[in-house]
């Protein structure tokens, strides 16, 4: 946690200096890109929610995502991400939507994916998705890298 905490202080920093706030819909990584966000010392400033959306219910029902909306877009995708991100943006009213989707292991996902796959979206003044293969089936590690790969997406996306 100490690394993501560290990552966590940079893009609190960026967050507060610029008077900006953060909502973060995670999925393979459990809470872990909002805990290191809320590890922080004045959180509240920036941070004003998130949820883990593990599951086609959580997804219905905390993101108001329908399964018609879904039509042509599958989990653990970059698409995927993006819709999450634009989303929990838009339901919290925020500068910016941090997303993550994936298979943290040890086995892969029904759509195919290996272990160790996951993608990440930053919505806001400025759109990114990327997708991370860190080709490992140990799960607390690729919950780990994929938290970790989210924060420096938005830190990176926060410095331009």
């Amino acid at each position: 946690m100490n690394a993501l905490t560290s990552i966590a202080e940079q893009v609190a920093a960026k967050l507060i200096a610029n008077k900006q706030t953060i909502a973060v819909a995670e999925s393979s990584t459990g809470g872990l890109i909002s805990a290191s966000l809320l590890a922080v010392p004045g959180a509240s400033a920036y941070f004003l929610g998130g949820g883990v959306i593990y599951t086609r219910g959580a997804r219905r029902a905390l993101m108001d995502i329908s399964d018609d909306a879904m039509r042509g877009l599958r989990s653990s995708s970059e698409p995927y991400a993006q819709l999450l991100a634009r989303q929990i943006r838009e339901r919290l009213a925020t500068d910016w939507g941090l997303s993550e989707t994936g298979a943290a292991g040890p086995t892969g996902n029904r759509y195919g994916d290996a272990a160790g796959h996951s993608c990440m979206a930053v919505a806001g003044p400025r759109q990114q998705v990327i997708t991370l293969e860190t080709a490992s089936g140990d799960r607390q590690a690729n919950m780990q890298a994929f938290a970790k790969a989210a924060l420096e997406l938005l830190l990176k996306n926060l410095e331009q």
